[in-house]
């Protein structure tokens, strides 16, 4: 529990920093003072935008939606899809969607994060205020900057110092309702609505920025793999949404005596003594939040790679004994880069909340429609449940997506525009995949004519086995073709290798590796693997020994075929994206390494293919 609060819990515990005092700037007409009332109104939409997202949709159902113990945007996408028998390629476009708009999302929260944190230095002393900026992107360079070195030292107190932050933030608001504790009134969700009806257009405005409060709840179904969904759901009742109610009513009580002023509540009410503690608190707080959504992308990465969304990347673990713990260095300075923009683009916490949402509230709609089809197709709930439950979640979630879609020109543009070229690349990725697939198998001699040829007229045989790697088991590898064509010689024996990606996170060792006896000369070998788990084609070749396949792996020899691709004038995308695909292509890291094949043993075949 105390490591789900470390790292679960981490961007939505920092969002009262900034979420109450943009709500209550939206709520106002000038920016500067807000009324009684539409604080009450203001905090009991926060309230209840907590119980119905987090506490009830995320805690009550999300959660259990699990595939085989692991959650996440794609491990979702894969659930639902696995209940259709031709793999849906719609329930594969929402997946891509949900995955692009979570890009857009964990580019924006450690800028957010860490930047809202330092501002409240400004609070201790407005003279700070030039060095916001640059000490933030040298606080951010440093988070990047350690990644390749793992998150396992660091991950040990992450759970101690965020649970002494609830703690902080809990004590700091309990203070001030004690000073006025009819700001409670707002836990009746009468004030909410009576703040809706009064001034439709300022609460839809506001309702964008109430939004807020919420980012980091789909934090909660990402990560229930390292977890667990019990450990979650204790840390979200005993700690973590006391904590931020509390909180979040002292901010109210707060504002209600002093005039109603809108600064920065959160620092304010902690003048005095506690201001210096807590904005090292909540520096350190926001660090560990933007360390959980680092780690995050690297893992929906890894999901995206193994169900073949995007190319293979180059992914380096970075503990013996910890698979998830991973770094991926194109994607950590990917990151970097477009973080450290933001910052220096937005330049304040404030200006960088409008880019903020929108791609959240997208997620969220999106997980909502996979609900549905797991609920239907997986749980076998009735329709009218599945579609009455269904309803109730996508109405919070369009309320908030259409108030969110007012900042797309106030900055909202930008994780737009993040989430379009992942989608962008991932969706280029999975057509040009399919047509190089089809383009090469028309090339191709089914496995079985050929085997039936070489059964008549055997070529020469030499000792040794030949591993052919190919992702189509019923053809011939095009490795084979060409070694056939060149060498005019077979080995004692040969194997034909597809590694697969199951549908499930991960995959027993009973179930990892299936082989089939051709006849002496060839057998068809399948390794499956689950899309959390990094393919490691020796080690699962170990397993064959069991099954009766003897082998040595120092007379072995891996074939590969190596594709050059030239773009074609009848390829069936357009020609830009074609180059897109053959540059994807070029970039994907080496199947060797990515395999973990032995470099000494590995034979690649180079063939050019138009797409």
């Amino acid at each position: 529990m105390l490591g789900a609060i470390g790292v679960v819990y981490g961007d939505i515990g920092t969002s009262p920093i900034y979420a109450f005092r943009e709500a209550l700037a939206a709520s106002s007409s000038d920016g500067s003072m807000v009324e009684r009332a539409d604080v009450l109104g203001v905090l009991s939409l926060i309230v209840w935008a907590l119980t119905i997202i987090v506490t009830i949709k995320y805690i009550g159902f999300v959660l259990r939606a699990d595939n085989r113990g692991e959650g996440g945007m794609l491990s979702l996408m894969a659930l639902a899809r696995s209940s259709f028998k031709n793999r849906s390629s719609i329930i594969l476009l929402i997946g891509i969607l949900g995955a692009g708009l979570f890009y857009g999302d964990a580019v924006i929260t450690p800028a957010i994060s860490v930047l809202s944190a330092v501002e409240g230095m400004e609070v201790v002393t407005p003279t700070f205020q030039p060095y916001v900026v640059p000490l933030t992107l040298i606080i951010l360079i440093a988070l990047f900057s350690v990644q390749r070195f793992g998150t396992a030292s660091v991950a040990s107190v992450f759970g101690p110092i965020t649970l002494l932050w609830f703690l902080a933030i809990g004590v700091s608001g309990l203070f001030h309702i004690v000073e006025d504790p009819h700001i409670l009134l707002a836990l009746n969700p009468l004030e909410g609505a009576i703040f809706l009806f009064d001034s439709p257009g300022v609460a839809f405005v506001t309702i964008g920025a109430v939004f807020l409060a919420v980012t980091g709840a789909e934090a909660l179904y990402a990560d229930l793999g390292h977890f667990g969904r019990r450990p979650i759901v204790l840390a979200w009742f005993s700690v973590v949404f006391p904590c931020l109610l509390l909180n979040y009513f002292g901010q109210g009580a707060f504002v209600l005596g002093h005039s109603q002023a809108i600064g920065n509540p959160f620092f304010e009410m902690n003048r005095g003594w506690m201001l210096m503690p807590m904005v090292g608190l909540a520096t350190a707080a926001t660090v560990i939040a933007s360390q959980a959504v680092i780690t995050g992308t690297y893992s929906l990465t890894r999901q995206a790679v193994q169900l073949n969304v995007l190319p293979r990347l180059d992914i380096r673990h970075t503990s013996e004994t910890q698979s998830g713990q991973i770094y991926l260095p194109r994607v950590n300075w990917t990151l970097a880069v477009v973080v450290v923009a933001l910052v220096v683009g937005f330049g304040a916490s404030s200006r960088l909340a409008a880019a903020y949402g929108i791609s959240v509230t997208g997620n969220m709609l999106i997980t909502t429609i996979l609900l549905f089809f797991v609920m239907k197709r997986i749980w076998n709930w009735p329709l009218i449940s599945a579609v009455a439950l269904t309803a109730l979640f996508a109405t919070v979630d369009l309320g908030f997506l259409f108030s969110n879609i007012l900042k797309v020109h106030d900055g909202g543009w930008a994780s737009l525009l993040i989430a379009g070229c992942v989608v962008l690349l991932m969706t280029t990725w999975v057509r040009g995949t399919r047509q190089l697939f089809e383009k090469t198998r028309k090339n191709e001699m089914p496995l079985s004519l050929l085997v039936e040829s070489l059964s008549r007229k055997p070529p020469p045989r030499v000792p040794g086995t030949a591993v052919f790697l190919t992702s189509n088991p019923g053809f011939a590898p095009t490795a084979l073709m060409h070694s056939l064509k060149h060498y005019k010689v077979l080995h004692e024996q040969n194997v034909i290798l597809t590694v697969v990606t199951a549908p499930q996170p991960k995959v027993p060792d009973s179930e990892r590796v299936n082989i089939e006896k051709i006849d002496d000369l060839f057998m068809r070998v399948t390794m499956n693997f689950g899309f959390m788990e990094q393919p490691n084609i020796p080690k699962a070749l170990a397993i064959c020994r069991k099954k009766g396949w003897k082998f040595d792996i120092m007379t072995t020899s891996f074939f590969l075929s190596r594709r050059a691709l030239k773009p074609s004038p009848t390829s069936g995308m357009p020609r830009w994206q074609d180059r897109l695909f053959i540059r994807l292509a070029r970039t994907a890291a080496d199947a060797t390494e990515y395999y973990q094949i032995p470099t000494g043993r590995v034979v690649e075949i180079g063939t050019q293919v138009a797409v």
